[in-house]
């Protein structure tokens, strides 16, 4: 059987366990998997672009489970009150390859993005870091805020949206968080002026400059969300190159990141090479550091790993018959034959 998680059953889980507390856990099983690095299949993402989107699988998957997301993006979706992003994921075993979990994973995108994004910045940003700008104030936007606050005690958070009314939900969702100040910025470079981290989680396929070097200050990260496909960036060419670069998977990042811009030998970091402590993230305070996420696989594969067993603790979700168990494993046709078909058989006895 396998285990189905839909979207109550999410819901279920993140607000019995706490969405602060869930996103740590999640974070604390995508360094685990970082520091797996080598034990790892890796390739990018399958993307098909399509007018007005995309949409793609990403698999990977370790000795003992492989792991796959359906995802989307299609910014024009809501114009007609869809999701931009939509998503599903699987969990299986390598053994047989058969699927032990099947999940929502659209809610869980968001949740693994803004771990993701935590969890480098405890690494890149400044140890003092307690102000971030976010610019981009979509579906994403209340997930990264959440994560900033639990894992880096962001207490303060200058938002700006091209769009008001998302500034409007954001600021409606988050309000009852003491402790939390939310600052409605003018434009983009109010936001981030003065502030410690900067969030760039903007939606447009376009190769759009969200942030410009005048807008930088000495000492900043920048945790750039949004681009994630060919031709869909946020920050200036510049900007870039007077930064340190973690990338997730180079040659994925290279095809969709923000350093699409920069030449092939523009240097820069793999995460797991940070996490694992081979190679420093900041270097020394002035510096400015850059995340360049585009969502990688392995990602994905911890969110899968975590869900499956926090499920599995909590007895959430249902089992379904997704795959057939035939009695005689060579006999797949009798699910689909006519009663009559599959009944005891006769047997004619041939004379001469």
């Amino acid at each position: 059987m396998t285990r189905y998680i839909d979207v109550s059953d999410v819901r279920k889980l993140v607000t019995s366990i706490g969405a602060e507390a869930f996103i740590t856990t999640m974070a604390d099983y995508i360094r685990a998997d970082y520091l797996r690095w080598n034990e790892f299949e890796k390739s990018a993402r399958v993307a098909n672009h399509v007018p007005g989107g995309v949409i793609e699988l990403m698999p990977t998957s370790d000795r003992t489970l492989y792991g796959f997301k359906y995802v989307n993006g299609h910014p024009k979706n809501t114009h007609v009150n869809m999701l931009t992003v939509m998503a599903f994921g699987v969990l299986a075993e390598v053994d047989s390859g058969f699927p032990v979990l099947l999940s929502e994973f659209t809610i869980m995108t968001a949740l693994r993005t803004a771990a993701t994004s935590a969890l480098v910045a405890k690494v890149l940003a400044r140890p003092d870091a307690r102000s971030m700008a976010l610019i981009g104030n979509g579906a994403q936007s209340e997930f990264q805020v959440l994560a900033f606050r639990a894992m880096l005690g962001i207490d303060e958070v200058r938002v700006f949206d091209i769009d008001p009314a998302a500034t409007d939900k954001l600021i409606r969702n988050l309000s009852g968080f003491k402790g939390l100040r939310i600052v409605r910025s003018a434009n983009a470079a109010e936001a981030v002026r003065g502030a410690d981290i900067v969030t760039t989680a903007t939606a447009d396929k376009a190769n759009a400059t969200i942030l410009t070097p005048q807008m930088i200050e000495p000492g900043m990260h920048i945790n750039a969300v949004g681009g994630d496909c060919p031709g869909k960036t946020e920050l200036h060419a510049d900007v870039l190159k007077g930064a340190r670069v973690i990338v997730e998977f180079e040659p994925q990042t290279r095809i969709e990141g923000d350093i699409q811009q920069l030449p092939a030998d523009f240097p820069v970091v793999e995460l797991w090479r940070v996490l694992s402590g081979e190679l420093a993230g900041r270097e020394h305070a002035a510096q400015v550091t850059v995340f360049d996420s585009v969502g990688f696989a392995l990602e994905d594969f911890s969110a899968l790993r975590y869900l499956r067993d926090v499920a599995d603790a909590r007895d959430i979700g249902r089992q379904i018959d997704l795959i057939p168990k035939p009695a005689d494993p060579k006999n797949l046709y009798q699910f689909v034959a006519a009663a009559e078909v599959v009944a005891e058989p006769r047997f004619v006895r041939l004379t001469a």
